[in-house]
């Protein structure tokens, strides 16, 4: 009786075993099922924000601000952007802050024509995008980087007539396709 009981035992190992495998295999291929997935999904936009970029018609909605201190502060996508269409830019950032500010966001909302437009693209595949916006309320170098199979980039703002540098992260969408609020311009 005893023997019969080690028999089954061994056997009940056995199987959690084979099953303990199984199960790890299930995950590992779901997971390189999701990679890939997400690679194609990466590549998709990434052909759709360079042909935005392309058309100069495009929005980067920013969730994350760094200050030229280093601060960093995350922020809605929707309220914090730039926008190119043709010849015209809008630059706005808006923090979470009750103060209404300029823009009636918490923020600043500024207008202004573009020119200096260059789009290049390094031996890597990476895009690169410089631009000069001038208007009633700003004057600065626009430097956008886009990172080749992605639609994350990163902007850096550089104001003419002072250093007061700001950096934005998010991703580039097409103008028609983006959420952006905007706020009232200076």
């Amino acid at each position: 009786m005893m023997k019969i009981w080690i028999t089954i035992l061994i056997a009940l190992c056995a199987c959690l075993q084979v099953q303990a495998q199984n199960t790890a295999e299930e995950r590992a291929k779901a997971k390189e099922e999701a990679r890939q997935e997400q690679a194609v999904l990466d590549s998709i936009y990434f052909k759709q924000a360079k042909t935005s970029l392309e058309n100069q018609d495009f929005a980067l909605e920013a969730d994350r601000v760094v200050l030229k201190n280093g601060a960093t502060a995350y922020v809605n996508s929707n309220t914090n952007f730039v926008a190119v269409k043709d010849d015209k830019a809008t630059v706005q950032v808006a923090f979470n802050i009750p103060v209404s500010g300029p823009n009636g966001l918490g923020g600043i909302t500024l207008d202004g024509s573009i020119s200096n437009y260059k789009l290049t693209e390094d031996k890597k595949g990476n895009l690169h995008v410089s631009f000069d916006v001038m208007g009633v309320g700003i004057s600065a170098r626009v430097t956008i980087s886009l990172a080749n199979g992605s639609n994350t980039a990163d902007l850096l703002i550089l104001p003419t007539f002072n250093s007061n540098e700001l950096r934005l992260s998010g991703h580039i969408l097409p103008l028609k396709q983006s959420s952006i609020f905007k706020g009232n311009a200076l």
